[in-house]
């Protein structure tokens, strides 16, 4: 039998690996400052090349801070952390073949989510945020680039009603990996801004009504008609 070459372990990797043992225990708590280099090539008997990369891979991983000149610190990643980390493998994503409908695919389920759990456990004072956000929205349509922001900000509220940060995450990397969808579909044609606009009111008097299902369908219809807009026009390009 030929035997198979396994790739040797790095010494970084074994640097690395403790470390995050000690954050995840809680020895090492965020703020805290690592040892120098120095003390740190002493501790694990390794060269400074090791010890920058298992530090050059734990930053990657949000588990430290590194600056020149200073001694790393510990940190903890963010929800904004983990997706922006995603950021550019979503974007070769969305080049495939299909990518774009995906996304689109990704961010109707998601939405529906959110319009549902507004329905169903928004505040009176979640309700009155999200209506001052359509209010805004109203009040911006014939100023296209006002009117995106405040499109934008109608559905970020829905997601800042869930007063979980990985959803408002979720959302802002929707937006930004979407963006020259909603470039596209409003910046079309005059009224474009008004069938948007009676898509939020729809969404919004659903869920003030309480009205679960009701919400999904209004969310369902409004990011289909949006999807099916932006296709026709990427089409007739």
């Amino acid at each position: 039998m030929v035997g198979i070459p396994l790739k040797q372990r790095k010494l970084s990797d074994d640097v690395a690996e403790h470390l995050e043992r000690l954050i995840r225990s809680g020895e090492l708590a965020e703020a805290d400052r690592l040892p120098s280099e120095r003390e740190l090539m002493r501790q694990f008997g390794v060269g400074r090349p090791s010890i920058r990369e298992a530090l050059q891979h734990l930053s990657k991983m949000g588990l430290v801070e590194v600056r020149s000149g200073e001694r790393a610190r510990i940190t903890r990643p963010t929800p904004q952390f983990v997706i922006d980390a995603l950021a550019v493998p979503a974007r070769h994503m969305m080049s495939a073949p299909g990518g774009i409908q995906n996304f689109q695919s990704a961010r109707l389920f998601f939405e529906i989510g959110l319009a549902r759990n507004a329905a169903v456990n928004g505040s009176e004072e979640d309700i009155a945020q999200l209506a001052d956000a359509l209010e805004a929205n109203r009040l911006s349509m014939g100023d296209l680039e006002r009117f995106e922001q405040t499109d934008v900000d109608f559905h970020y509220v829905l997601a800042v009603i869930t007063h979980n940060p990985i959803f408002t995450a979720i959302h802002a990397a929707l937006v930004d990996w979407l963006l020259e969808q909603r470039h596209t579909t409003l910046a079309t044609e005059n009224g474009v801004d008004r069938v948007a606009f009676e898509a939020h009111r729809k969404i919004f008097e659903a869920i003030a009504a309480r009205d679960a299902d009701r919400s999904e369908a209004a969310m369902r219809e409004h990011l289909e008609y949006v999807a099916r807009r932006y296709t026709e026009l990427a089409e007739a390009k």
